[in-house]
Formats: structure tokens, sequence, C-alpha cells
């Protein structure tokens, strides 16, 4: 019997890579999910704020790929606090009361941004958001933590480095978190498909970059997941046409926006 998917966001450049690459492979019955519904695509329509639509959407899932988000630029109190928290939290209620039985969270890098370069992060070490945004990524991930703890839904936070539109980096930093589009799915497919005995499972989601920030190598025998892309293979063509590579490396491996921000020192 085929697993029942439902991806949230799916018009977005995560959610939209995620819902082709698991339709091709034809092992998942999918409903995308999006607040812009598309008839074309294949994509229905979900405010995630609105509680009785996921109750409806989320019966009979198995798994739901939560990619659905409310950028920064929005407003903050009015919009991205209503979709980022408000939504998750009506999300993992529905899947609650739906038994759904894992919920793969798509998270941030973010989430621990404010990490030095020099910092080896283990995705179990304390959360050091750089943004409001890497801020709600954490929540959520908690979040889980306490549907997985309380509930029993199973919840797993793939912190997503650097996922480009066009499926290649363009910095030197990204170039290290890049996670291409067809590893992006084998690591989701990897999740759908990890033991049910694991409950809450934190982790970074990149390609097999060159200077990668993350050790990611347990994660092949810990789920499977073996990626086949190189995000150095794309930072040597830019190198040699240096119009194709931005700038935007810094001390924090949350990126160089952060440099003006001067972060207080411990102490």
């Amino acid at each position: 019997m085929r697993r029942k998917v439902l991806i949230t966001g799916a018009a977005g450049k995560v959610g939209g890579c995620l819902v082709d690459g698991l339709r091709v492979n034809g092992r998942y019955d999918v409903i995308a999910a999006d607040l812009r519904g598309d008839a074309e695509r294949g994509i229905t329509m979900l405010d995630v704020t609105d509680a009785a639509r996921l109750k409806e959407l989320t019966r009979g899932v198995d798994t739901v790929v939560h990619c659905a988000w409310m950028k920064d630029e929005e407003d903050f109190l009015g919009k991205v606090l209503p979709v980022n928290v408000t939504g998750a939290y009506h999300l993992y209620e529905a899947a609650r009361l739906n038994g759904v039985r894992r919920i793969v969270f798509a998270s941030s890098n973010h989430a621990t941004g404010y990490y030095k370069l020099d910092e080896k992060v283990e995705p179990t070490d304390p959360y050091r958001p750089d943004s409001f945004y890497g801020l709600s990524k954490c929540y959520i991930e908690l979040l889980g933590r306490l549907y997985a703890d309380t509930y029993g839904v199973s919840s797993f936070n793939v912190r997503i480095g650097n996922f480009a539109g066009d499926n290649r980096p363009h910095s030197q930093r990204a170039a290290r978190i890049w996670i291409s589009c067809r590893d992006l799915v084998r690591l989701v497919e990897c999740c759908i498909e990890a033991d049910d005995h694991m409950k809450f499972l934190p982790l970074y989601g990149t390609s097999a970059n060159e200077g990668n920030y993350y050790d990611i190598g347990y994660l092949k025998p810990l789920i499977g997941y073996d990626p086949r892309d190189n995000g150095g293979v794309w930072l040597h063509e830019a190198e040699a046409n240096e119009h194709l590579l931005k700038q935007d490396e810094s001390e924090y491996q949350g990126g160089s926006s952060l440099n003006k921000r001067q972060p207080a020192e411990p102490g």
C-alpha cells in the first residue's frame, strides 16, 4: 500500500521540487497544497491558518512534508506569526487528531546561524537563530519535539542549507551548504521511510559538498541518505567566471548579513 503524503507550500521552490520528485517516483500518493491553488499543476488550495481545512486534508495521510512559510520581509506580527507559528500549531493538532504518522518539517540552517565558521555544530547543539526567520524555525522544531514526546507524532526537522531556484549555488558559502533538487527529494524520501521507532530527528540537509559546515555522513547508516551532488563543482565553475560568484562570506554560518548586526559577545 502506497503512503499518502501531504506537501504544504507546494507552489514554492522547495515544495515544488518535492512535489515533482515524489510524484515522478510513483511510490507515493501526493497531495500538493498551497495558499495559491493551481489546478493545472495539481495543487489544491490550503491556508495553514485554517484549522478545519488542515483537518480535512490530513485525513488518511501517512506523512506531512511541511514547507508552507511566510517570508520575514512581510508584516511580522500580522502575517509571519499567524502563518509560521499558528499555522504550524494547527498542522500538528490536525496530525494528532487524524493519526498522521510523521511530519517532515522544512527547517533551516538559520536556526543555528550565529555559530561561527570554525565551530563544529551538531544537530543537537543549542539553538542560535540569526533572525526572526531562524527563530520561527526553532519554535516549530520544538513544537515537533513536544508532539513527538506527548502524542507520538514522529517529527523530523530538516535544516535545509542553501536551495536555489535554478538548482545551483551562487556563492562560496552557498556551495558549502547547498542541496540539489534530487538530493533534497532523496533526503525527504529517506525521512518518510525511516523506521517508525524514530520519533524525533533534527538534521542538516545538504548535498555532499566540499568544505561542508555540517557532518552529514552519519545519515547514510541512520536513514539511508547518500547524496550524489557536490556544490564545489559549481563553485569551481563560478570562480572561473567571477561575475557568477556572489560575495557573502562571513565569520558566521548564517551569512554575511550578520556581520552588520555585531552581536554581543558572551560574558
